[in-house]
């Protein structure tokens, strides 16, 4: 039976409504099974953020459909060539999969395989990369053989539950570690003439983050990658929140940001948080942390909660964290396999018996 459902990829710029009709039920199924407690953005600002994609990556997107209705979607992506940091990411194929749950057991999540391989092939990419946080998708990973390669933790924090006063010394203690650095807030996107200076600065606080095991290249951020960012942010109603400590000569020492979202008033995504290895130990981490928590407090008083991601060995981020008030709310895997094991696993499914 699934021999008569095709993959048919799809281009979202000139997808029909029916496309996005099947596409839009699918993923609702999919927020239900694995975000039941999130909002689901609109229908509307989905289609734009996905149409609007990303300039420094190849994107695909791909259906498998069986009597008008999407039972499995796909999404892969690889560095563009030519973009900032081409060179070192160039191996690398980020897939996601996900089957309809009253479809699974039918074969169509390998299935996919033959298409991963084709594009894998076609762009010389050597090293797959899944993600999974459920037991079906960490199942078929396995049965795939691909490695574990990283953890990610997903915590949330419920601001009622918050102790300000440790939250207002923690800031106050921060200033008064480090009286000649800079501490500043911006709401929305950053100045356009600070962009310079700061992707590169950015792009080296990017890369302090620790990846374990997984197989991966530099983080480049450029000027035009931060003002798409920005503009694709505005189509679906994000506003961006960053908090930057600098030193006496400029140098960018710390910095956090979240963004707040029409579609869930109530959730605040705490995007990214570091300090500089030269910074470290003088409380910067902890400083940053409560001036946001401040603000986002005065902005949006009907927020209720802060969601944050970290690398599973990420202790020192994740203790400040839980000294927040921050519990684990779930757990994820980043798992990689070699272009040559995926060739011998579709040979296999292809094979007679």
């Amino acid at each position: 039976m699934v021999a008569k459902l095709m993959p048919s990829r799809v281009d979202p710029q000139v997808a029909p409504r029916d496309y996005w009709q099947r596409y839009h039920e699918l993923r609702r199924v999919r927020q239900a099974e694995m975000r039941p407690d999130d909002p689901v953005r609109s229908d509307e600002d989905e289609e734009a953020w996905v149409k609007r994609g990303d300039p420094s990556e190849l994107q695909v997107h791909c259906e498998i459909a069986e009597d008008g209705v999407m039972v499995s979607s796909y999404y892969g992506e690889s560095a563009k060539p030519g973009s900032p940091g081409y060179e070192t990411n160039a191996h690398l194929f980020w897939s996601d999969i996900y089957v309809h749950p009253r479809h699974r057991r039918r074969g169509i999540g390998a299935s996919w395989l033959p298409l991963i391989v084709e594009l894998m092939e076609e762009r010389s990419c050597t090293t797959a990369n899944f993600y999974a946080e459920d037991e079906p998708g960490h199942a078929f990973l396995k049965w795939l053989g691909a490695e574990a390669k990283m953890t990610d933790v997903e915590s949330r924090l419920d601001l009622s539950t918050v102790d300000w006063a440790m939250v207002e010394r923690w800031a106050a203690e921060g200033r008064s570690r480090s009286p000649r650095t800079t501490l500043d807030v911006y709401d929305g996107a950053l100045p356009e003439a600070m962009l310079p200076d700061l992707a590169p600065q950015f792009s080296k606080l990017l890369n302090t983050m620790p990846f374990e095991d997984l197989d991966h290249g530099e983080i480049v951020v450029t000027s035009e990658e931060i003002k798409h960012w920005y503009a694709r942010m505005e189509l679906v109603g994000e506003k961006l929140h960053t908090v930057i400590t600098r030193e006496p000569d400029g140098t960018l020492s710390g910095l956090t940001d979240m963004t707040w979202a029409r579609h869930r008033p109530q959730l605040v995504m705490q995007q990214f948080t570091g300090v500089s290895p030269e910074a470290r130990g003088r409380g910067i981490g902890k400083w940053i942390k409560a001036a946001m928590l401040l603000h986002i407090r005065e902005l949006y008083p009907e927020a209720r909660w802060i969601a944050t991601e970290n690398a599973g060995s990420n202790a020192p981020m994740r203790a400040i964290n839980r000294m927040l008030g921050f519990q684990q709310y779930r757990v994820g895997t980043t798992y990689q396999v070699k272009l040559d094991r995926l060739v011998e696993k579709v040979r296999s499914l292809r094979a007679p018996g």
